[in-house]
């Protein structure tokens, strides 16, 4: 896991949460992980069809969305 439950329960209180149950946390922790695993993804193949080996910031943006 790139994210650990403690940041994704930090995430959750910090978005206003008063209290976040360890199934929420490890549901949240899930989701936001794969999120970034597929938009990691994208991006590296964007870069590679612009025959770049850098991933650059535009990247991550555009794939993002």
């Amino acid at each position: 896991m790139y994210i650990s439950e403690g940041t994704a329960r930090r995430m959750l209180k910090e978005a206003g949460a008063k209290r976040v149950s360890k199934e929420a946390s490890s549901e949240f922790q899930k989701k936001i992980n794969r999120y970034a695993y597929d938009v990691g993804q994208k991006a590296v193949r964007l870069a590679s069809h612009a025959k770049r080996k850098t991933v650059t910031d535009s990247d991550i943006k555009l794939a993002a969305y």
